[in-house]
């Protein structure tokens, strides 16, 4: 896979005393090229699939993915252009699928755990990559292949609505961490609720839903002319950042 390192940064750690590097690359999809975002571990043990919402661009979630890094996962994500509408075409979700297996092929090692995580429209496309199957409407699959590198699954207020199909969500065997907030007016708590009583006798699935927590409650750059709901966001990224990352080490 030929790519470009185009810029690098580092972080450091003062608890943990060690560096994590940010680095952005270039990707060529048929011909097109797209930027991915890499943080590298400096002992990495694991890779991180972060699939970004609508809004395209996955550094807006900063503090979760360094804190993967930190805890030794080299996390790749790539960027995307914002969705012109709330639903998306099967066109884009296939470019986005499909950049996301280019991504993980980038960074991927032999041996490496593999985890996918994703908010939004990026945690139903990571589910339609570990094996669920998206309809657009009656009669219309999109067909995006399966990864089998994904051994688990962090899906923050995921859209849930595209596996209502019967036997949608049948070739789903990867556990699943599944994060909601009652104050989501765009994904509902009952959308992640759908998740775990379909999968609950099928895979594990630990649903969080949080109190207060809206739909960009999980992000760290809010969109223009949005109030999150949650009174210390930075204090709930934090604690979800550790949340996280004690599922993805059990």
């Amino acid at each position: 896979m030929k790519f470009i390192f185009l810029t690098i940064l580092m972080f450091l750690t003062a608890q943990e005393g060690f560096a994590t590097t940010m680095s952005k690359i270039s990707l060529n999809d048929k011909g097109v090229p797209f930027d991915v975002t890499v943080f590298e571990a400096e002992k990495p043990n694991c890779a991180v699939l972060f699939a970004v919402g609508s809004g395209g661009n996955p550094e807006r979630h900063i503090t979760l993915l360094v804190s993967l890094a930190e805890n030794g996962c080299t996390v790749v994500a790539p960027h995307f252009e914002r969705l012109a509408s709330p639903m998306p075409t099967q066109e884009e979700l296939l470019l986005r699928a499909r950049r996301l297996h280019l991504a993980l092929d980038s960074v991927m090692r032999p041996n490496f755990r593999v985890v996918g995580i994703g908010h939004s429209i990026g945690a139903t496309t990571l589910l339609a990559l570990a094996g669920g199957q998206i309809w657009m409407g009656p009669g219309q699959p999109v067909p995006i292949k399966s990864d089998e590198h994904l051994e688990r699954l962090v899906l923050m207020t995921p859209p849930t609505g595209f596996f209502q199909a019967p036997g949608a969500l049948g070739n789903i065997h990867t556990p699943l961490q599944v994060w909601a907030g009652t104050k989501d007016t765009i994904t509902p708590p009952a959308q992640a609720e759908f998740l775990k009583s379909t999968l609950q006798d099928q895979v594990p699935v630990e649903l969080r839903i949080i109190e207060g927590a809206g739909h960009f409650s999980f992000v760290n750059t809010l969109p223009p002319q949005t109030t999150d709901p949650l009174p210390d966001r930075e204090k709930f990224l934090a604690d979800l950042a550790v949340e996280i990352r004690r599922y993805i080490n059990n």
